[in-house]
């Protein structure tokens, strides 16, 4: 009886058996890929964990972020802690600095190939030195583990990176990451570069006290305005209309839960613009920087396909799946008959509106929206066959097709994604739009870079309805097609990006590279827009080179990487691994295969044996906990499934007998 019970659910589909897939040898006991604090070792006391804050210090300087964040540990307990925590940066960061104090011993990092790197970390952990070790899990996520804190150490760990400040609709942005928020992977998924998504998570209270400070000083040669967060609550003091401090307002607050997004717009909306040069002992480099032209009215674009990818997995329960609904509500209710349009509901499947886009007429509208506001989040979140289902759908050559992805993007197959994209890309443009309080910046930024269209975020359910129109207006016309750079008598060389796509936000033109020989001749932007042509003529001998530029050959550095890891999204080229190596090495760039290393000569822990110890991760604000269960792959309790069946069969005992007479 029990078994034909039992066998009748599972053909129904009313009761589910996961796959259980074996641990691997590291993995198996390893408490610390739960949800909480777990500290490995004979049992011993060893204190509180030792991460005790993170400081961030900010200078920004016309269109170029200069930031330190400091992390200081301390072991409270009475034995040696190795430690690991994981953080988050800025997708376009430019890592190219750490150093490692402690006892007032202060130790510059060294950057080395990834391998080598921790090879060197571990030989001095096992001989009782310390040390530091930096690697990139994600160009947006990084891993620092610590060895050998001794008790009563503590150990500061400062890492500097630069990063360029592009405005959009003349409004500049900085966005400091403060929380790594969990990473949906199937189960089963334990390649080493994905291992730290399965860092353990718990709620703010529960979590060893850890504090969070910034301070951002603006500089711009043009007046400021608008000086404000909307995340944090921060006091801002004014020397002059071009110079800004902001600091938080109370220090006290953790704020450490959500991301840190300072915005401000200089006078009349301008942009700090135009050429800028810096000439180094071996190379010089450049940065061209143009104003895009004004946008022209929608009228006057042919007709579109639009076709929206909306994750509706468990990640995205709640504000942000609200706001979603809301994005999609107002995009397609504002799209014009003459175009098309197609929806994508992804989680753990994928399914379509229609089996081809329809007309953007009433009643299509009324059921796509009538489908989108019944959804519910829940389950995981299988982007790349929902991106190949949108990638696939037939079309109509007479119209232009744009794609928008709206997702939290808590997702660990990016380089999936990317490739996806790249390989079906053809005269489509993709545009990706964020939404919770820790959004997955690089997956965001990467699709619409891949797709050669404009990332979008929102971080708070009170931007939903300006961050819809914005979008709206922004994929709905393109401002310039067929954009070409040349250079007439001005010699340049290693140019990013090598193709410009086509642009349709309200942000400049970005062209980077290096030159050679004497500073002449001049530089040339041209595109087609949909009322003529735009053409910008830049004089190199009108710019001289500036020591204050340095940042330069980073940021040129920064840009090759991530382009070539787009092109080589699983590392499968070895000369294009080899490249993206070689230039870590030689610009002294944190990349997926170098990293950086921090040794105390000094032997500390004589014996070499320590705790060890894996830092938990605070859930961002808003993000329903129910994310962490499936970022993590996690399958359920057996005795949970045991539980429901003994329900079920209860229940089966109790129940009427005709009910289940043929």
């Amino acid at each position: 009886m029990t078994r034909s019970l039992v066998r009748c659910l599972l053909l129904h589909g009313l009761l589910t058996v996961p796959a259980i897939v074996p641990a691997t040898a590291d993995e198996a006991g390893d408490e610390t890929l739960s949800p909480y604090f777990h500290v490995k070792g004979d049992g011993a006391a060893v204190g509180s964990f030792p991460l005790k804050g993170t400081a961030v210090r900010v200078n920004v300087t016309g269109t170029i972020a200069d930031v330190i964040v400091t992390q200081t540990y301390a072991n409270e307990g009475e034995r040696p802690i190795d430690a690991r925590y994981v953080f988050p940066g800025s997708t376009r960061a430019a890592v190219h600095g750490m150093t490692i104090t402690v006892d007032d011993e202060v130790v510059a990092a060294r950057i080395m190939e990834r391998q080598e790197a921790k090879k060197e970390f571990e030989t001095a952990r096992a001989q009782g030195k310390s040390a530091s070790l930096l690697e990139q899990q994600r160009p947006n996520v990084f891993g620092m583990s610590v060895a050998n804190i001794m008790p009563g150490d503590e150990v500061v760990v400062a890492l500097h990176y630069t990063e360029l400040l592009v405005p959009q609709d003349g409004n500049y942005e900085f966005v400091f990451p403060t929380v790594v928020a969990p990473r949906y992977g199937r189960a089963g998924e334990s390649a080493e570069r994905d291992r730290w998504s399965r860092n353990p998570y718990g709620t703010v209270p529960e979590l060893p006290p850890t504090t969070f400070d910034i301070e951002v000083a603006l500089s711009t040669a043009l007046p400021m305005q608008d000086v404000a967060c909307a995340t944090h609550a921060v006091d801002v003091a004014w020397d002059g209309q071009t110079m800004a401090h902001v600091r938080l307002a109370d220090p006290a607050d953790s704020g450490g839960d959500r991301d840190f997004i300072l915005a401000y717009r200089l006078a009349d909306r301008a942009i700090q613009g135009g050429l800028s040069l810096y000439e180094g002992d071996e190379e010089s480099f450049f940065l061209l920087m143009v104003q895009p032209p004004e946008r022209v009215q929608p009228a006057d674009i042919p007709p579109r396909e639009y076709i929206f990818v909306l994750d509706v997995s468990g990640s995205m329960d709640g504000f942000p799946l609200d706001t979603a609904k809301a994005v999609i509500d107002g995009l397609i209710g504002q799209l014009r008959p003459t175009d098309l349009f197609n929806v994508v509901l992804f989680a753990g499947g994928s399914r379509v509106l229609a089996p081809e886009s329809v007309p953007a007429i009433e009643e299509n509208i009324r059921q796509a929206i009538r489908i989108i506001d019944h959804e519910r989040g829940s389950g995981g979140t299988e982007l790349v066959p929902a991106l190949e289902a949108a990638l696939v759908l037939p079309r109509d050559e007479r119209y232009a097709r744009t794609i928008a992805i709206i997702t939290d993007g808590l997702v660990t197959a990016e380089q999936e994604a990317f490739a996806m994209i790249r390989s079906g890309l053809d005269r489509t443009n993709v545009f990706a739009f964020g939404i919770g309080t820790s959004v997955n910046r690089h997956l965001i930024e990467g699709l619409a870079r891949a797709g050669q269209g404009e990332p979008f975020v929102v971080t708070r359910e009170a931007e939903a309805a300006d961050a819809a129109a914005k979008f709206r207006d922004y994929i709905g016309a393109p401002v310039l097609t067929r954009l070409a750079v040349s250079f007439n008598g001005f010699e340049a060389y290693d140019v990013e990006p090598q193709v410009l796509p086509d642009l349709f936000a309200s942000r400049p033109i970005l062209v980077t590279g290096k030159y050679r020989g004497r500073r002449m001749g001049e530089i040339v932007v041209s595109g087609t827009k949909p009322d003529g042509h735009f053409i910008r003529t830049f004089h190199v001998r009108d710019e001289r080179p500036r020591e204050e530029n340095g940042a330069l050959r980073t940021l040129w550095a920064r840009q090759a990487v991530a382009r070539l890891s787009d092109d080589n999204a699983f590392g499968h080229d070895r000369s294009t691994v080899r490249r993206i190596t070689d230039l870590g090495l030689t610009y002294s760039l944190l990349t997926r295969f170098t990293s950086f290393v921090a040794v105390v000569e000094t032997v500390r822990n004589p014996d070499g044996a320590a705790d060890s110890v894996t830092q938990p991760l605070a859930l961002a604000r808003g993000l329903s906990a129910g994310a962490v269960g499936y970022a993590m792959g996690s399958e359920p309790d057996l005795r949970i499934l045991a539980l429901i069946a003994a329900v079920l069969l209860a229940a089966y005992a109790v129940l009427p007998s005709f009910l289940f007479r043929r």
